[in-house]
């Protein structure tokens, strides 16, 4: 049994007059405008809208792959400027651990000189001091003896003891020389 026959049949049963899209007497005409509008359909696609939509498609494709190598390439190039920027800046280290380096031993040189001028002068004025504490002493020295014998000559005329100036001298020499 074909479907028609199968239609035909409902149609006499139902005993009324069949839906008309469901009439077998319009299918032919339905089956033909089914062919009409599909293949209109599949032609206005396949020639005009479908390779349009490819197009946009593979031109998107060709954009994104496109951004995705910009980006590859920009990356590349930020990490070399990363790598020149840490070269550039070990370099700035080194030059500013340098530039620290002479500083410092200029600073040290300069301090060595002026500790060496400090201590040169302080040797002349040592030297000076040590001059005239000599002479103070030896003026010192000279003058004990006398105020020795002078005290002597007193101390003894305290006792009423008189000595001359030559017995006091030599009694002063004897004491020191013990």
């Amino acid at each position: 049994m074909t479907f028609l026959t199968i239609a035909a049949s409902a149609t006499q049963e139902a005993g009324s007059a069949a839906f008309p899209p469901f009439d077998p007497w319009h299918f032919p005409s339905q089956i033909f405008w089914l062919v009409i509008l599909f293949g209109g359909l599949y032609i206005v696609l396949s020639r005009f809208v479908l390779p349009k939509l490819g197009g946009v498609i593979e031109k998107r494709g060709d954009t994104i792959a496109d951004s995705l190598d910009e980006a590859a390439r920009l990356d590349e190039q930020a990490k070399e400027a990363k790598k020149q920027q840490e070269l550039h800046l070990a370099e700035a280290r080194s030059k500013a651990r340098e530039t620290a380096d002479k500083a410092r031993a200029k600073v040290e040189a300069e301090i060595a000189e002026e500790t060496q001028k400090v201590d040169a002068d302080l040797a002349t004025r040592l030297d000076e001091a040590e001059g005239r504490i000599r002479k103070v002493r030896a003026e010192a020295l000279a003058n004990v003896d006398s105020i020795a014998t002078d005290t002597t000559q007193v101390m003894l005329a305290r006792f009423g003891v008189e000595i001359s100036d030559a017995d006091a001298k030599s009694a002063v020499q004897r004491v020191n020389k013990d």
